[in-house]
């Protein structure tokens, strides 16, 4: 199995979401472990809606949980829920402009496969920007049923899986009622991901392109 990042620093990532929760919910334990590991990185996240209501408190206490040390830089927009295609050039000019203000070590974003209309268009505007980076599709569970076949695997361990099912817990209460945020769905797809790469625990992303440098 290829790992990526052995020797390699981290210092800046970039988090994107369509929703306040998106980034936690997919790459929260990632973020838990790179910034838990290497204290002092730079996390310029973005999410495109929620902004001035009680969720963009809830992202912004959560995030600050999720990236322990990091100089954490968020910005949430007022783009409506739901209505990311009608917003295309807004949601566009947010994402170049964040491009505009930081040179990332991988980017977190969500995948261009996803069923739901403002994840998947966050997803293809991330490339147009962000053209020579890592750039990581994290997945979110939901009724629709577009789980994949992910192409590379951040392993968990057991205390980093519990500690991200508990931050969403507490800092995500508007998202309690809904029937898939729980900890059987949280913990259940990261075993899944976990055997899948021999782990106990895991996160999984889709990788759309990604340049190798064997020789180096």
């Amino acid at each position: 199995m290829i790992r990526l990042g052995a020797g390699r620093h981290l210092d800046r990532i970039v988090a994107v979401g369509a929703h306040c929760d998106d980034i936690a919910i997919g790459a929260g334990g990632t973020l838990l472990t790179l910034c838990g590991a290497r204290r002092g990185s730079r996390v310029d996240a973005l999410v495109l809606s929620g902004g001035g209501t009680d969720r963009e408190q809830e992202e912004q206490a959560a995030l600050a949980a999720f990236c322990p040390g990091a100089d954490l830089r968020l910005t949430v927009l007022k783009l409506p829920d739901g209505r990311m295609p009608a917003h295309w050039e807004e949601a566009k000019a947010a994402v170049e402009e964040l491009r505009a203000r930081t040179e990332p070590d991988l980017v977190l974003a969500p995948r261009t496969d996803d069923a739901h209309q403002d994840h998947r268009g966050l997803a293809e505007l991330l490339p147009t920007a962000f053209r020579d980076h890592l750039v990581l599709g994290y997945e979110i569970v939901k009724w629709d049923g577009d789980l994949g076949r992910p192409a590379a695997y951040q392993p968990l361990s057991p205390e980093i899986a519990e500690q991200k099912v508990r931050l969403l817990q507490e800092h995500y209460p508007s998202q309690r009622h809904r029937p898939w945020y729980d900890r059987e769905a949280f913990l259940g797809l990261a075993r899944i991901r976990g055997i899948e790469c021999h782990a106990r625990y895991a996160e999984a992303f889709a990788v759309t392109k990604l340049t190798l440098n064997l020789g180096g």
